[in-house]
């Protein structure tokens, strides 16, 4: 199947705080897991080919909503709050502990989600406690390794394999300044496959 990213029309729709609040869309929807500033933000708008569709901040911690972006109404992307970052109240952070599980647990429209590393580095311990979480509830998952932009080209699947022998399932690489990983990424959203893509 290919996918031609000059007839997806990408546009935000609503942000949500909590479950009850999400919009009630019959399309398949991929969370973006990942640690705050691991580039959510510019994967969305590199998907889009819209360098301004979701706000990109250099400030980490500053998503503390769902963001609900329609493909073309071929299917949704979830930004969430990104991990790690602690300059809110023990309180706040507890409060979005909570929603984000129950969005992830009990949202019936979730297809797969998708777990963001930066290339950049080693995997962080929040990664592995993000996939444990996810693993110990058996929910279905693949991992986006961003900014490979940044990383040398003889080093690049060396990156790709650490993280497949890290996480397994499927893995695969993205770059907000280079478009040529978006058709696979595309492909396996808009596939039905990707409803069923376990680690």
């Amino acid at each position: 199947m290919t996918t031609n990213k000059k007839f997806l029309s990408a546009k935000f729709i609503i942000s949500a705080e909590k479950l009850s609040q999400c919009p009630q869309f019959n399309l398949p929807e991929f969370p973006l897991l990942g640690r705050s500033n691991v580039g959510k933000s510019s994967f969305i708008n590199g998907l889009a080919n819209h360098k301004k569709l979701a706000k990109t901040s250099n400030t980490p911690g500053k998503t503390r909503l769902i963001n609900f972006f329609d493909f073309s109404g071929k299917f949704m992307i979830a930004d969430l709050p990104g991990y790690g970052y602690a300059k809110v109240s023990k309180e706040a952070q507890n409060r979005w502990q909570k929603y984000l599980e129950e969005y992830l647990l009990k949202r019936e429209e979730i297809s797969t989600l998708v777990q963001l590393i930066d290339g950049r580095h080693e995997i962080q311990k929040n990664d592995y406690q993000m996939r444990e979480w996810v693993l110990a509830y058996d929910l279905p998952i693949i991992t986006v390794v961003t900014k490979m932009d940044y990383v040398p080209k003889n080093k690049a699947l060396n990156v790709i394999k650490y993280v497949e022998k890290e996480f397994g399932g499927v893995v695969l690489p993205f770059s907000a300044v280079d478009n040529r990983y978006n058709d696979k990424i595309l492909e396996l959203f808009m596939s039905a496959e990707g409803a069923t893509v376990q680690a």
